[in-house]
């Protein structure tokens, strides 16, 4: 079902090939997203195993991801940004957690190239900060959101001025990879996205609980009631996104006066349930800009 929305045409696929297929790729840090993408570009066969390399402290991380990719993966970051520098097309994906970035970029500061460009999917690192970091403005920041893992996630994506559109259309190809992508105009809106649709799994698995504890709660085994709640959701999105109507419009063809909708839509509203999703997303909107601050 999923590939209903995630499947490209041929010719998209092929667009995306072209934009990468001379391109280097050095992923520093090697966690679950940056597997993420290596694994989408690598079955979309978008690019070979020999234009990816990786850096990774543990050996045994390493042998794993060599064996598993046929990639080459470094201990130190600098010798997989080296690994890549000649190729006038290279990209370096700063992979690493929140807290090892500053030391990442004091490792890397006359290391990069000024003609790589350089992705980063850390949560709440500023571009300022890495291009400061790096002495490099070529620089693009990325919002990943847990689904990117199965490649049905969405991206949002800004960069500096300094990135070319032949570049964008590499980071565009990079990021089909774990889903769609999205460009947004300012950073401010990766800050709103980190809060929406990076954070928004949160929102949707807790509602998941909840409804298959409802379930429960009257009489359904939890496999059962699990796989109701699941198919129900997916299922409802997917109609959405075909049908193209409004949410509100959606809701009203299946609220029957004085029906088991109109029952259950009094008791949320009672409860505020618009009010607190409204918060909680904003209260993550704060959060991710506070985190940006501190970096």
């Amino acid at each position: 079902m999923r590939n209903l929305r995630f499947g490209d045409s041929r010719s998209a696929h092929q667009s995306m090939e072209n934009n990468l297929k001379k391109t280097g790729l050095a992923f520093i840090g090697c966690g679950v997203m940056a597997e993420s993408i290596i694994a989408g570009l690598l079955r979309r066969k978008l690019v070979k195993p020999d234009q990816v390399v990786a850096s990774h402290p543990r050996r045994n991380r390493r042998e794993e991801l060599t064996e598993k990719y046929g990639i080459n993966v470094y201990e130190k970051n600098a010798e997989a940004v080296e690994s890549v520098k000649t190729n006038e097309n290279s990209i370096v994906v700063l992979c690493v957690k929140p807290q090892r970035l500053k030391s990442v970029l004091s490792e890397l500061e006359n290391i990069v190239a000024p003609h790589q460009l350089v992705s980063s999917i850390i949560a709440g690192a500023r571009i300022e900060t890495i291009a400061e970091g790096l002495k490099n403005r070529k620089v693009v920041r990325t919002m990943p959101n847990t689904p990117s893992q199965i490649g049905a996630g969405i991206t949002t994506w800004t960069c500096t001025n300094e990135v070319g559109n032949q570049e964008r259309e590499q980071v565009k190809a990079l990021l089909s990879a774990l889903g769609k992508e999205l460009y947004v105009e300012t950073e401010n809106m990766i800050d709103m996205a980190t809060s929406l649709s990076a954070t928004g799994p949160t929102y949707i698995f807790m509602v998941m609980e909840a409804l298959t504890d409802a379930g429960v709660h009257m009489g359904f085994s939890r496999e059962v009631s699990k796989e109701l709640v699941q198919e129900t959701m997916l299922g409802s999105v997917l109609f959405a996104m075909e049908s193209h109507k409004h949410p509100a419009e959606l809701r009203n063809m299946v609220t029957s006066p004085g029906g088991t909708s109109a029952e259950a839509i009094y008791q949320m509203e009672k409860g505020g349930l618009r009010t607190v999703l409204s918060k909680a997303v904003y209260a993550a909107y704060q959060r991710a800009v506070a985190l940006g601050e501190k970096k």
